[in-house]
């Protein structure tokens, strides 16, 4: 009979590649390791392993029970973290995987009376998540994602929180500064100043740009938001940022918010969550407060 242990150890082999490296990672001898391979194998009347030089190569067998493996330990594991939680006197963690750079300053403003309300429950924001959380989120690694540009999938619903409008921000000496708007074709002498994203994902590329035929001088890219904006401050670039963000930084320093295009580039930030899961209430209350305070 299949049990967790053998999918452990399916897990932990795919990984390691060798049994021995996948014994000592399970805390395990290589020979009970290997003892229980041979008797599944014999249980099931398969071969789960082919060798392919020192390393091992799993059978097509063994690649489906891999599948089962990935789909089901997460949620093992994810459910013991809740019950750990529960023993120690805590409703739980809120674990969000973000894909929104910028949405980290609205997160803090939707996190701190959250925390409040809810004592008992920790929050653990997770940006390694970045422009790759939907197979986070499905896989259990978060238990909600944040994001601009949802993927429709079987098994995830997306709810959406507020609209927003993306704007180009530029310093106040700047030749755009007193403009109501530019085109695409406006931008091909400006340094444009962006996330390290990949240009597919960038909105001001694949909503305004891209699409006019345009293009611009130079393209950098910067982590930070605050050492973007002091970079446009300096007239070193010009970035595409929401309107709520650039206003909030406006008090700070002296930037013009840009519309992009006569009409405007428009976005909405949706949250995204695993269907026909039963959500806890502090869940459900966090997505109330991004709605109402998250603008």
């Amino acid at each position: 009979m299949l049990e967790r242990h053998h999918l452990e150890i399916i897990r932990a082999v795919d990984q390691q590649g060798t049994l021995t490296e996948a014994a000592n990672l399970l805390c395990l001898t290589q020979s009970a390791l290997s003892h229980s391979i041979k008797k599944l194998e014999q249980q099931l009347g398969i071969q789960l392993w082919l060798k392919d030089g020192r390393k091992l190569k799993l059978s097509e067998s063994g690649l489906q029970i891999l599948s089962l493996a990935n789909r089901l330990l997460p949620q093992f594991e994810h459910a013991e973290l809740e019950i750990q939680d529960i023993v120690a006197g805590q409703q739980g963690t809120l674990r969000i995987g973000m894909e929104c750079s910028p949405c980290f300053q609205w997160l803090l403003k939707v996190v701190a009376p959250f925390l409040k309300q809810y004592p008992d429950v920790d929050v653990d924001i997770r940006k390694e998540f970045q422009f790759g959380g939907l197979g986070a989120l499905l896989s259990y690694d978060i238990d909600l994602l944040i994001t601009p540009d949802p993927l429709y999938k079987q098994g995830l619903d997306y709810i959406p929180v507020f609209d927003y409008e993306q704007v180009l921000v530029v310093s106040q000496q700047h030749r755009f500064a007193d403009k109501n708007c530019i085109s695409a074709s406006d931008l091909a002498d400006e340094t444009l100043l962006t996330y390290p994203i990949e240009i597919s994902r960038l909105d001001i590329f694949n909503e305004f740009i891209t699409p006019a035929g345009a293009s611009v001088k130079k393209h950098k890219t910067i982590e930070n938001t605050e050492i973007m904006l002091q970079m446009v401050n300096a007239n070193r670039g010009v970035a595409a940022l929401p309107a709520w963000l650039v206003a909030e930084f406006q008090q700070k320093m002296p930037i013009n918010a840009v519309r992009l295009g006569k009409d405007g580039v428009h976005k909405c930030i949706y949250i995204g969550l695993r269907s026909a899961e039963q959500r806890p209430v502090y869940l459900e209350q966090l997505i109330h407060l991004a709605k109402t305070c998250g603008q």
